[in-house]
């Protein structure tokens, strides 16, 4: 067995154990003077206020957390929803839940009430923690006995978080064992209504794997992750995966702006930073404001296929690539190009790299389950089998999405991702399996198309989408936002034409070109294309310029 292979037995060993703790693992083994988090909040002169956060702080403020938790009647298995922002008083309600062996229900801050409810409604979620800057939502949605509990001043019947955090500590916490859930977690609707994913207690051995393997994170690094903990990505690696090594990791408290990232990376002197492409195009955007003396040794990107004019960029801009990672919800993070040197390997831009250890995922042909010949686009799969870190079971009270996503014969599960693998296993995305558009017999993945577009120095964004056509049976059409000064013309239209005829394919250009205000997009910042489609409400451009 080699080292790779022993690694990932040893970490389902643990974390799959039958009295696997999660209290222990994330915290109480950790030494109680080492820094857990630094907290970090912009203040009101523009400067930054930075306060560390100590594995010892966080076992005593959880502890007592959890004993409040007890007593409002919360106990192994109850569901207890977090709609707070990044910040120590989350952390310390995350592992509160878990000192009791009850389950998170994370809650992005930017969902309205509806999502919320959504979320938190028919699947036994006994309480809310939030914060006052959120508290009114929660008065919009029918509340069946559902217990509120808020930082700052508590309101009305409230549970005051203080209070409960200043609780006699819980003596001893629940090891509820690794087939336990830990998290209840939503899909973020990227194609379609979000589905709750239960994530087990041995799901920490996939995120370990991540951890150490795909992003490096090292004792001597400043590790951060700008992912919210609201979703996947953050919820796994800038929160999760940081406890499991017992590493310090940044936490920023505020939203996002380029200026206030690049003070951050500076400031707390980031060596290890990870985000969505999202972020790396708004920080090439704002590329006058990069300052000097950054010690960036690693830049990593997940929640959406990275374009390589990014990559390109940021070797160029920041001294280092950024290399791009792929995962789900349902999976965690399964392709790298990772950054450890037991498998780091050529940084091939536009791929997302090859299967990390515990993983085996293949591109099948597109209409039968058997492995694609390499270069052929087809259908990701994780090969069962194979995958000892697949953790993944079904969604909740869900049977017939679940049914979707694995074949009859049980050896694969469909990610529901369209990628090529070429001749040395690498993968290169092309879309979700909805999103491909089939153009006079060609199969066309428009993150290609969308890669070219944004080569073009007057385009800040583009989503790609196919449209019905009588006579190819479908047709590209492109939806671009400008940067700013960049004025929207039919000439331009035409010279986005003509850089994907010359740098992609001839036969794959948009044939419509449609200038827009903004793309729409989930919550987290991924792109929803289907709303882009004949007859939804983003389809209706501001401008456009058509050749058919």
């Amino acid at each position: 067995m080699t080292g790779l292979r022993q690694r990932v037995a040893d970490v389902l060993a643990a974390y799959g154990a039958p009295r696997a703790c999660l209290a222990d693992v994330l915290c109480d083994r950790h030494p109680a003077g080492s820094s857990a988090f630094t907290i970090v909040r912009p203040s009101p002169d523009g400067g930054l206020a930075c306060a560390d956060l100590t594995y010892g702080e966080l076992r005593d403020r959880s502890a007592r957390f959890a004993a409040g938790l007890r007593d409002l009647g919360v106990g192994p298995g109850d569901r207890v929803a977090t709609l707070m922002g990044r910040s120590a008083e989350l952390v310390v309600a995350m592992l509160g839940i878990w000192r009791l062996g009850a389950v998170q229900v994370p809650l992005f801050t930017a969902l309205a009430p509806p999502a919320i409810a959504a979320r938190v409604t028919g699947n036994g979620t006994v309480a809310v923690i939030t914060e006052p800057a959120q508290r009114a939502k929660l008065d919009a949605i029918a509340d069946p006995g559902r217990t509120v509990v808020t930082t700052g001043a508590p309101a009305g019947a409230d549970a005051a978080f203080a209070e409960l955090a200043a609780s006699p500590p819980l003596a001893e916490p629940v090891a509820a064992g690794g087939d336990a859930t830990m998290v209840e977690l939503f899909t973020s609707g990227t194609t379609g209504a979000s589905k709750g994913v239960p994530v087990p207690v041995r799901a920490l051995a996939a995120m370990r794997v991540y951890q150490e393997y795909g992003l490096d994170h090292r004792a001597s690094d400043v590790f951060w992750n700008a992912a919210d903990p609201g979703w996947a990505y953050g919820l796994y690696h800038a929160v999760i995966g940081p406890l499991l090594l017992g590493r310090r990791a940044v936490l920023l408290r505020g939203g996002f702006s380029p200026e206030l990232t690049w003070r951050v990376l500076a400031r707390c002197g980031v060596t290890n930073f990870a985000a969505g492409p999202t972020v790396y195009r708004a920080l090439r955007n704002a590329a006058d404001a990069i300052p000097a003396g950054l010690r960036l040794r690693c830049c990593s990107s997940a929640g959406e296929p990275l374009n390589p004019d990014v990559v390109a960029w940021a070797e160029s801009a920041l001294g280092v690539p950024v290399r791009d990672h792929y995962g789900q919800t349902e999976l965690g993070m399964a392709v790298a190009n990772g950054w450890h040197p037991d498998i780091r390997a050529e940084l091939r831009p536009g791929s997302m790299g090859r299967p990390l250890p515990g993983w085996r995922l293949r591109v099948l042909r597109p209409g039968a389950d058997e492995a694609a010949p390499a270069g052929e686009p087809g259908r990701v799969a994780v090969d069962l089998a194979g995958s000892p870190l697949m953790w993944f079971t079904g969604y909740r009270d869900a049977p017939d999405r679940t049914a979707e996503r694995f074949t009859a014969d049980g050896r694969w599960y469909l990610t529901g991702d369209t990628a090529a693998e070429d001749a040395d296993g690498y993968l290169h995305f092309a879309a979700r399996d909805d999103d491909v558009v089939l153009m006079a017999g060609y199969r066309i993945g428009p993150f290609e198309v969308e890669s070219v577009l944004l080569q073009h120095d007057g385009v800040a964004e583009a989503a790609v989408v196919g449209v019905p056509d009588d006579l190819r049976g479908e047709i590209l059409v492109a939806h671009i936002v400008l940067r700013p000064g960049t004025q929207p013309s039919d000439a331009l239209a035409a010279e986005l034409q003509t850089l994907v005829k010359t740098r992609f394919a001839a036969h794959a250009y948009p044939r419509e070109v449609h200038f827009v205000d903004g793309l729409p997009k989930t919550p987290s910042g991924k792109l929803q294309r289907f709303l882009l489609r004949p007859g939804r409400p983003h389809a209706r451009p501001s401008a456009s310029a058509a050749e058919r």
